[in-house]
């Protein structure tokens, strides 16, 4: 597969591995001061279609954006993975993911 932004290729733990290494700026974390929560959010670079996730839904520890900053941004890069392996597979260089035949046979 290839990465992504710069092309690199790779196996898609090599990809992931790239990605959380050579573009987690990529990646925005936030604090939303109104619910206490901590956000991280990352957008497609081939459609609209982003991702933003609670990161800390206590939200209680001040400094777990910056404590956790790297296993987070791998969360993130982890999802968009699959997000390109379902709708973008030949823009990095992946197969379509076929669907299964249903159990049992066709009738």
């Amino acid at each position: 597969m290839n990465c992504p932004y710069c092309l690199a290729p790779g196996t898609r733990m090599e990809t992931h591995a790239h990605l959380g290494r050579d573009h987690a700026e990529q990646v925005r974390m936030s604090r939303d001061e109104a619910k206490g929560r901590l956000l991280f959010a990352l957008d497609c670079p081939f459609c609209d279609e982003g991702l933003e996730r609670v990161a800390n839904p206590r939200g209680r520890e001040p400094g777990f954006l910056e404590e956790f900053r790297r296993e987070i941004t791998l969360v993130a890069f982890d999802l968009l993975l699959y997000h390109l392996h379902a709708s973008h597979a030949e823009r990095v260089g992946l197969p379509p993911i076929r669907e299964e035949a249903p159990a049992g046979g066709t009738t």
